[in-house]
């Protein structure tokens, strides 16, 4: 029975390389794979996942007005499609959200959704908060903080200083944010020194 899975953790923790994992996995047994990444997501061009360590993969870009459902109806009409799969979930509307849930029930066909839960505020994107709600199966994928327990929070950090305030979508990577545990996300220290 095809499921939901929601795959969720912070930063620099592998989610887009396990996507291009389960994507080889299933490719290499010749079934088919859609893979989709939100339009604001273009660090490394657009249409393309790709993993902090270099590997990628090209995918269809969703935008905030994408209907899933009718883009996954149009593209297993030309093959069938095995499995779907999503970077970067936390930035879909409800909506996509609810159109990832008929994939699963009404066509069989799992869909496996990776992001971030909350932001650099401790907030939850609305993909998240959905997916949250409608995921069958709800799994973290962990990283640590760089004292070496769980990183559970997103710290957005401009010239070595925590900020806390801000529009909550501006894409980038460890340039701009930092994976903490709680107790130093809350104490504001982004490494030993610092």
């Amino acid at each position: 029975m095809a499921q939901l899975y929601y795959r969720y953790s912070t930063m620099n923790a592998g989610k887009s390389i396990e996507l291009i994992k389960v994507a080889y996995n299933y490719e290499e047994r010749g079934k088919n794979v859609l893979a989709l990444i939100p339009a604001v997501d273009d660090r490394y061009g657009r249409g393309v996942i790709t993993s902090r360590i270099g590997v990628q993969r090209e995918a269809i870009v969703v935008n905030d007005d994408t209907d899933i459902l009718e883009l996954f109806i149009r593209e297993n009409e030309k093959r069938k499609i095995d499995c779907v799969l999503i970077d970067e979930c936390q930035f879909l509307k409800k909506k996509q959200v609810l159109e990832l849930v008929e994939i699963v029930d009404s066509f069989e066909v799992p869909v496996l959704a990776y992001g971030l839960k909350n932001d650099f505020r401790n907030e939850m994107f609305e993909g998240s908060y959905y997916m949250l709600l409608y995921a069958d199966k709800i799994e973290e994928i962990k990283t640590i903080c760089w004292c070496g327990r769980k990183a559970t929070m997103v710290a957005r950090v401009v010239d070595g200083r925590i900020i806390r305030e801000g529009r909550q979508v501006l894409v980038g990577g460890n340039d701009l944010y930092v994976s903490l545990c709680r107790k130093h996300y809350n104490d504001g220290r982004i490494g030993p020194d610092r």
